[in-house]
């Protein structure tokens, strides 16, 4: 074999750029087509007395998986803890080529929703193969797109002399996009790479070079706020002389900015789980129950929007209302949430009159939300209390899950309804970290984030999920002998199918003898003896024993299975509101 072929050096060089620029974290899964880049990926992550190690090696964690959906989504985890830790990072993940690509787009279209910087690495058959049945050949240009921020098609490498420095330029270009360094939309970018025999490498590295490798800086943007009036002077409400009732909606990704604003000008907070925002005087429990209520939900004349609400319907319903003002701030991205299309105003950052503050309205109207929640909650807690452990609730489950946690603690949490219930029940003064995949809120991948989000983070996680969510990525759990395991405990909302459909127009009487089989779709699947065949530890414990199970540290990977009632979810959530109405009679 002539050294250094082609496709290996190719690799290797690429490898080289993407550390210089900052990445720190490569997941592989396996396959012949990228064995250039398999190889180089492995020699960066040899540990630096390791008699095989290449000095002119970069430096690189690397993780493989067998399953490539899998492993898209543990690289999402992987750069959800860089954007936790505030350390943005590009997560590169290798594929071979045929239908390995393909298995990527569910994490891809996450991370474009989300924006989270994913560098999908797939290598070809060279160009002269495509389109002539070769073995594992498809069509992979475009293939991702419109997902992805970027798609570059990059040719077999043949060693001509300038072809180091166009891949490390193109290292630079892709970072950068993914990034959103320029633009501030960050989201993946679908890297093609071509590779002709041989694939394996032979020889030394090339020499590391900055040759190529262009600084790209941050645009500056507009400053914040800078010459923004806070709201229209033509806004649809009549002001009254005191301030006009405004509340803070904190979506997924809002950021501590969406508290600062509540606090500053005395505005009821309301904060979904994985906002960043929860917690403090200002967080308003139980609150989607209270937006029908006339003299709360029914009397806001105006909502700001920070980050991304998507889990209640009644906050949907406010954000349509024709006499409510809404003005949203949305600091990234070429798009902004307004599902309703009434936006009155949209502006890239914290108007700096919000942060003043002053601007509260009055008439005790924060107090007023604030013993509402109160009321809401207790009368929530009561309806919890009267269940029995063998017939507990989702609701139940996620009041435990809450309260076992501090700020020191991470939570991811599938959607559906994991999500929804904890957006109810959760109390915290100072809240953990809550993750959830909220881009798409698709249920998949969850696990596989939130192993990559404990890997990145080098600290414990906790996931709640729905046990559809679990079963949907139960590959997770497949992990090689030489793999770095996460710490991560999962707590398995047992319910033998989706209830979240029951809450829904799904869930009517009229509809149960198709939806329970389409809709619900239940399964008899064991669930420890899976846990049993990926060899990883499991227990079966009542919601009772739950709080005991939680207060252990979390070590290597479990599994804790929880049952809990399904059939009795739509009328539980009647009962729920039900309570909360009776308790708002008394609100003063």
């Amino acid at each position: 074999m002539t050294p250094n072929p082609p496709a290996a050096r190719a690799a290797r060089t690429l490898m080289q750029a993407l550390a210089d620029l900052g990445v720190a974290d490569v997941v592989v899964a396996p396959g012949s087509r990228s064995a250039p880049l398999a190889y180089a990926a492995a020699e960066a992550a040899l540990p630096p007395d390791h008699p095989a190690r290449d000095l002119r090696a970069p430096r690189l964690r690397v993780h493989v998986r067998v399953d490539e959906r899998v492993a898209g989504f543990l690289a999402l985890g992987l750069a959800r803890a860089a954007k936790a830790r505030k350390e943005p990072r590009a997560v590169a993940v290798v594929t071979t080529s045929g239908t390995a690509p393909a298995h990527l787009l569910p994490a891809v279209l996450e991370a474009r929703h989300a924006g989270l910087p994913l560098l999908l690495l797939t290598a070809d058959r060279p160009h002269e193969l495509r389109g002539t049945g070769a073995n594992q050949t498809t069509e992979q240009v475009g293939l991702l797109a419109p997902a992805v921020r970027l798609s570059v098609d990059v040719p077999a490498p043949v060693g001509l002399p300038d072809e180091e420095r166009d891949l490390r330029n193109l290292a630079a270009r892709v970072v950068a996009v993914a990034l959103g360094t320029r633009d501030h939309t960050p989201g993946p970018v679908h890297v093609n790479l071509a590779y002709r025999e041989p694939l394996v490498p032979d020889g030394p590295w090339p020499e590391r070079s900055a040759d190529g490798l262009t600084r790209v800086l941050a645009h500056p943007g507009t400053p914040a706020g800078a010459e923004l009036a806070a709201f229209s002077d033509v806004a649809r409400p009549v002001s009254p002389p005191d301030g006009v009732r405004t509340v803070v909606v904190a979506g997924d990704g809002a950021g501590p900015e969406a508290s600062v604003v509540a606090h500053a000008n005395e505005w009821p907070l309301l904060a979904e789980p994985s906002s960043g925002a929860g917690g403090g005087p200002n967080a308003i429990a139980a609150y989607r129950l209270l937006l029908d209520h006339p003299e709360l939900g029914g009397a806001v004349q105006r909502v700001v929007v920070l980050g991304r609400p998507t889990l209640s319907r009644p906050v949907q319903a406010l954000l349509a209302r024709p006499d409510v003002e809404v003005m949203v701030i949305a600091e990234q991205g070429r798009d902004w949430p307004d599902a309703a299309r009434r936006a009155d105003q949209v502006v890239p950052g914290v108007p700096g009159s919000l942060l003043r503050g002053n601007l509260g309205a009055g008439l005790d109207w924060l107090g007023r939300w604030r013993r509402a929640g109160v009321l809401a909650a207790g009368a929530v807690a009561d309806v919890l209390a009267a269940e029995s452990a063998d017939a507990a609730s989702g609701p139940l489950l996620a009041a435990v899950v809450a309260s076992s946690l501090g700020p020191q603690d991470v939570l991811v949490v599938s959607a559906s309804n994991p999500v929804r219930d904890l957006d109810l029940v959760a109390r915290w003064e100072d809240p953990p970290l809550v993750v959830a995949n909220r881009g798409l809120a698709g249920i998949d991948g969850t696990l596989s984030t939130a192993a990559g989000l404990s890997l990145g983070l080098g600290r414990p996680v906790r996931a709640y999920v729905g046990d559809l969510a679990f079963l949907h990525d139960a590959g997770a759990l497949l992990m090689g002998p030489d793999e770095p395991r996460p710490d991560l405990q999962v707590v398995v909302a047992a319910d033998g199918g989706g209830s979240i459909f029951a809450t829904l127009e799904h869930g009517e009487r009229r509809l149960a003898h198709l939806a329970e089989r389409v809709m619900a779709t239940p399964h008899r699947a064991d669930l420890g003896a899976l846990c049993a065949g990926y060899g990883v530890p499991h227990r079966r414990v009542d919601v009772d024993e739950l709080p005991a199970a939680l207060a252990r540290p979390v070590q290597g990977l479990e599994v804790l299975e929880v049952p809990v009632d399904r059939a009795e979810r739509r009328a539980l959530t009647g009962r729920l509101a039900d309570a909360v109405h009776v308790a708002l009679a008394d609100l003063q």
